[in-house]
């Protein structure tokens, strides 16, 4: 039995690369659609929202001489691009799903809409929200934040290559330890860098509990759906 009825899943842009340099793996990409098949067959509503960072960053590209605006722009169509990537992964193991826009691409994907999101939710379909949140500046983790509580999910999961929060990043710091639970205050007072500030703000002004796994371990998403702790949970 899943803990949650219905959930917003971000997901890396960069770690659907998998083994690549750049652009996306398509092991990684089928791995990733199966947790979701799983999910769904648990009775789980599922909104997902998908980075870009593996085609085009726009914070990136600002750096190197590109206009910040139409750099935000070019990595909005990179999730526009990897959010199809995905659907078609998913409809082809025979899940039904959907992509929505931040900005109108029709027939790419319909225009997105609380209301039309939702209504798809209910159908049990698989609803990824792509394009970011259709305005310069915002990461895709505040386009997640946004989502996740405009369709009234249980909890956002953010699933990363790491399996939770920690003191400082494992990854660099091996003395970093892990946390099973952490509020948003800390977050702030301990500068970590989980989501930028603008998203972990919508989450606590909404109560909108996060909770960060790794999802690049296969099985891992069915296990916080049935309630393991295997991430860290913030609130």
């Amino acid at each position: 039995m899943a803990i949650f009825k219905r959930i917003l899943l971000k997901l890396s842009g960069e770690s659907l690369m998998g083994e690549k340099q750049y652009g996306i793996d398509e092991k990684r990409l089928n791995e990733y659609a199966n947790q979701i098949a799983e999910a769904v067959e648990m009775g789980v509503q599922v909104g997902i929202v998908i980075g870009g960072g593996n085609i085009f960053r726009g914070i990136s590209g600002a750096a190197k001489g590109f206009d910040r605006v139409q750099g935000d722009q070019m990595g909005m169509l990179a999730t526009v691009i990897n959010s199809l990537a995905l659907n078609s992964a998913l409809q082809s193991i025979g899940v039904k799903s959907c992509v929505l826009t931040a900005i109108r691409m029709e027939p790419v994907g319909e225009f997105y809409s609380k209301q039309k999101a939702i209504q798809r939710l209910n159908k049990g379909e698989v609803v990824i929200l792509s394009g970011g949140t259709g305005n310069p500046f915002f990461t895709t983790d505040t386009a997640s934040s946004l989502r996740a509580i405009e369709i009234e999910a249980d909890v956002m999961l953010k699933g990363t290559r790491v399996d939770g929060i920690y003191t400082a990043d494992p990854e660099k710091d091996p003395a970093a330890t892990k946390f099973d639970e952490i509020t948003y205050d800390e977050i702030y007072s301990r500068n970590l860098k989980v989501m930028d500030l603008t998203a972990t703000t919508m989450c606590k002004e909404n109560n909108m509990p996060i909770y960060v796994f790794d999802m690049d371990t296969t099985g891992n998403l069915q296990k916080v759906l049935s309630g393991e702790k295997i991430g860290t949970l913030v609130r």
